[in-house]
């Protein structure tokens, strides 16, 4: 018979006496592993298990350790309120024996207000590196598996244990998502989604990141994904260009932001030339008058209004970088937001002249409509470094704000015709065989409010746009994997 232990680090035995009535009965578990302030009332099969540290690498050894005479684990992540669905754990079980999987999880019901609402999460894929993948807090190891990735660990982490296990594993056999909800947590994180995605940079989670980094960095090895800090040098030649930079905004129906964003262009004090071309894309408010207004009294303004209508953010970008009036750099500002002083555009032409780089990332601040600074304030993306940053931009989310690009570079690789991750996707790319330049000093102002793309999403669209940019990852590993093929002897 098949047989599971259970590893349960919840707070109360209130929020978990479901679940531990039902593993008690069930007669595929062998173990069922509590805090030891909780043994007392789980029952028989319950025993003591320290889960102080559970992100460390040695409680993943010790669950391994533990669990080498069993089948599978059932693994709760983190401390939560469990309430267990129909059958869930025959299904969980019943899945893994068909499938061969080496990780089985589930989509899940939260409590929110009271209120029972659906949480589906998403498929998981080779690109799917970023640390906070959710597969929600219930999962099923195959005990297997778990022997496997542990007696290949070589470095001891104390918050990316779980992390570290699970690229691991993934080496050895498929993760398989069960599409139905299997069992229902009390939610404990009720912030918006514009508000959790910077938490990844949030300097007090600064430590957290360097060991995600140093997990990624040896998964990326194992996988023959990894890539050395050599680049091709870029040789810029102004010869064929009028403007040494042009600033490009795509903006659609944003009439209440796009002349601050235009002016904190053309205040700009520089020792060349520049240009700002704005693609609107049929704004059907008052946006397209207010650029008309500015650009009539301007000439350095260029308003194009695509003849197309199937274009996205990328597509908008596509048009103003392959437009011949194009400078040699093509330099990002979004209609919501704006440069902080009038030298950012020559802090950023300096760096290309300096560095000979393909792309220039910058620092920026976020703000409120107002330009008041919100937490966590000041976003320099410091895990971005020389030596590692191309490696370690395969599991964050974005590189950074405002992006800049050799024009040469960007019309060859061409920016994805979408309105989510297309900055993301063109930067992993150029990455690829380019030197990405770093700007830590402030010089963008991030301007966060109700209309923002990604102020409060629903569950459906973030879970689309995570699949999108791990999807973008996994065409990034693949072109990778297959660059250092090439490299390879015969």
């Amino acid at each position: 018979m098949i047989k599971i232990n259970c590893f349960i680090p919840a707070d109360s035995f209130v929020g978990v006496a479901n679940m531990i009535n039902e593993l008690q009965a069930n007669p595929l578990v062998e173990t069922i592993f509590l805090p030891a302030n909780l043994v007392a009332e789980a029952g028989e099969k319950a025993k003591a298990f320290s889960f102080e540290g559970l992100t460390t690498t040695s409680t993943v050894k010790r669950i391994t350790e533990v669990s080498k005479e069993v089948d599978y684990v059932l693994l709760l992540t983190k401390p939560s309120s469990v309430k267990l669905g129909q059958f869930a754990i025959e299904r969980l079980v019943e899945t893994a024996e068909a499938t061969g999987a080496v990780k089985v999880y589930a989509d899940y019901y939260e409590v929110k207000e009271g209120k029972l609402a659906a949480h589906p999460v998403i498929d998981y894929q080779e690109g799917s590196l970023r640390d906070d993948f959710n597969f929600g807090p219930l999962v099923l190891y195959k005990a297997s598996a778990l022997q496997t990735a542990v007696a290949k660990i070589t470095q001891d982490f104390e918050h990316a244990g779980l992390y570290y296990l699970r690229l691991k594993v993934s080496q050895h056999g498929n993760f398989f998502r069960i599409p139905e909800y299997l069992y229902t947590i009390d939610e404990t994180d009720t912030r918006k989604s514009g508000q959790k995605i910077f938490d990844y940079v949030d300097p007090k989670n600064r430590q957290v990141q360097l060991e995600m980094e140093q997990a990624a960095t040896e998964h990326l090895k194992d996988v023959g994904a990894w890539l050395s800090s050599d680049f091709k040098p870029v040789e810029l030649d102004l010869r064929a260009f009028d403007k040494k930079l042009s600033v490009i905004i795509p903006v659609r129906n944003r009439e209440k932001t796009i002349a601050d964003a235009m002016e904190s262009v053309l205040i700009q004090k520089t020792d060349f030339n520049f240009n700002l071309i704005v693609v609107d894309n049929h704004s059907t408010d008052k946006t397209s008058t207010i650029i008309k207004s500015i650009a009539e009294n301007d000439e350095r303004v260029v308003h194009i209004i695509p003849v197309r209508e199937d274009l996205g953010i990328g597509g908008c970008w596509n048009l103003g970088v392959h437009d011949p009036r194009c400078g040699m750099i093509a330099m990002q500002l979004d209609s919501d937001d704006i440069y902080k002083d009038e030298t950012t555009l020559q802090k950023v032409a300096d760096v290309f002249d300096a560095e000979k780089c393909a792309m220039v990332v910058g620092t920026y601040q976020l703000v409120n409509f107002d330009l008041e600074e919100i937490p966590p304030g000041i976003i320099d993306h410091k895990e971005w470094t020389p030596e590692n940053g191309k490696n370690n931009a395969m599991r964050i989310n974005g590189l950074g704000a405002p992006r800049a690009f050799y024009t040469p570079v960007l019309r060859d690789v061409k920016v994805p015709n979408t309105s989510y991750g297309e900055d993301y996707a063109v930067g992993l790319a150029i990455s690829r065989n380019y030197q990405i330049g770093r700007i830590y000093d402030n010089i963008y102002l991030c301007r966060r409010w109700e209309d923002n793309s990604d102020a409060a999403l629903d569950i459906v669209k973030m879970n689309a746009h995570n699949t999108y940019k791990d999807r973008i990852r996994t065409i990034e590993l693949k072109a990778r994997q297959k660059k250092n093929q090439s490299k390879s002897p015969l």
